[in-house]
């Protein structure tokens, strides 16, 4: 029987910081042979942490870093992310991707997907995307749905089409490649690797932008569940008003947290639930540890296949024809 319990995913902090400290010093200047690395802050936990890591790593005298604000970003993103600069002894540039985005038409296209919902909404509104609430509680699948909020603050609900939905994300998603390109462009100039800041939650179970916030050379904390980063974050002495945030991807003007977005349960319960899963615990364990009913239990667990499931496109790199061959002799 796989061992279970609460403490599971408890590190030993001082251990865990030297390896990877000493495995991104090591990846970045002896195996990919840059001079430094270039990161993006965004004013959350992840890449508070990265920062903080990298610098042990590489010297802030090696790193470029970037805050990368857009018209909608929330404005505790930039203050936040200059202050844990301070902390680590990094003077961040800003560069705005507002530009890029009108001109792939980020805005744009995505606001004629939501008018199809909301034909009132225009650009005095606030919007987010959620996915339902309460996985333990019921087993609703994953469908989507967007809220609009007026200037007066009157919120409107509805369930998103298909269609609907994949436009809004297609359109979206222009902001994080557009962030990608702008961490690239600073890399090549100055000969430095591109650090990722993403956790084991984000690559694992899908959430991400394939060639958006996936662009990355290194990726030293992908190994470790947002609990774990949250370990780090204290350890590390990140500043409380990050470490006490709630984690958002910062893409929706209305601002919706990672939990509603995507994920579903807060990160204490669905770290230790993936983590069962993960090894194959046996839920009747899980909900015993946990102290949940076995039928939660099996609703998360159902819930995380069909996530590894349906992202499944995005973490597989691209295909040469020997491996379309291979998959076409596997099909039916």
């Amino acid at each position: 029987m796989t061992p279970f319990h609460r403490t599971v995913l408890k590190l030993d902090l001082e251990a865990e910081t030297s390896r990877i400290v000493e495995q991104l010093h090591h990846d970045v200047l002896k195996v990919l042979k840059r001079d430094g690395g270039v990161l993006g802050v965004s004013g959350g936990i992840d890449s508070a942490v990265v920062l903080a890591l990298a610098v042990r790593a590489l010297g802030p005298d090696r790193l470029t870093v970037l805050l990368l604000p857009e018209m909608e970003s929330s404005p505790e993103s930039a203050l936040l992310g200059r202050q844990v600069c301070r902390q680590f002894g990094v003077t961040p540039s800003v560069e705005d991707v507002t530009g890029p985005l009108l001109g792939f038409g980020c805005y744009r296209r995505r606001d004629e997907a939501v008018r199809s919902v909301f034909p009132e909404y225009d650009s005095t509104y606030k919007l987010k995307i959620t996915l339902p609430p309460d996985l333990l509680e019921s087993g609703t699948l994953n469908f989507f749905s967007v809220t609009i909020v007026s200037p007066e603050g009157e919120e409107k609900k509805k369930r998103l089409r298909p269609a609907q939905f994949r436009q809004i994300v297609a359109a979206s998603n222009f902001k994080q490649r557009c962030r990608a390109a702008m961490l690239y462009y600073h890399a090549e100039v100055h000969n430095y690797a591109v650090i990722g800041t993403p956790p084991k939650n984000e690559q694992d179970l899908g959430f991400f932008v394939k060639y958006g916030d996936s662009a990355m050379d290194v990726k030293p904390i992908a190994h470790l569940y947002k609990t774990q980063v949250y370990q780090l974050a204290e350890h590390l002495e990140i500043p409380e008003a990050i470490r006490t945030r709630p984690p958002t991807s910062d893409t929706y003007s209305a601002g919706s947290t990672q939990e509603e977005f995507f994920f579903r349960l807060p990160f204490e319960v669905l770290d230790l639930l993936w983590y069962a899963w993960e090894h194959k615990v046996d839920p009747a364990q899980a909900a015993r540890v946990l102290e949940l009913d076995e039928d939660q239990v099996q609703r998360a667990f159902d819930d995380f296949a069909r996530k590894r499931q349906t992202t499944e496109f995005l973490r597989t790199p691209p295909l040469g024809q020997r491996d379309l061959q291979t998959v076409g002799e596997h099909l039916p």
